[in-house]
């Protein structure tokens, strides 16, 4: 999984591939990361409505951090690198 900050002005590559194969953002499973700040999940609950325009969503799924002071628990990146095939992560105020 790679994950691209959109904040630094870097513009992600034309195609995301993980393990040789090219992400396919139309059908893949996507998680919503949310670092648990004020507005994030409705900040990515919007995402996912906008994505619902041209693909399914029932395999976009939502997760937090319990606290935003705080680390995501051990391990939790890489079950969720296991799982799905790209995350958006919102850092909302």
């Amino acid at each position: 999984m790679r994950i691209v900050n959109p904040s630094f002005g870097q513009e992600a590559p034309g195609k995301e591939t993980l393990a040789g194969k090219a992400v396919d953002w139309s059908q893949d499973p996507i998680i919503l990361f949310s670092n648990s700040k004020p507005n994030a999940k409705e900040l990515l609950e919007g995402v996912r409505e906008q994505m619902g325009a041209y693909r399914v969503t029932d395999n976009i799924d939502y997760i937090h951090k319990d606290s935003p002071a705080q680390p995501a628990p051990e391990g939790m990146y890489d079950e969720l690198a296991g799982k799905y095939r790209a995350a958006i992560l919102a850092i909302a105020d």
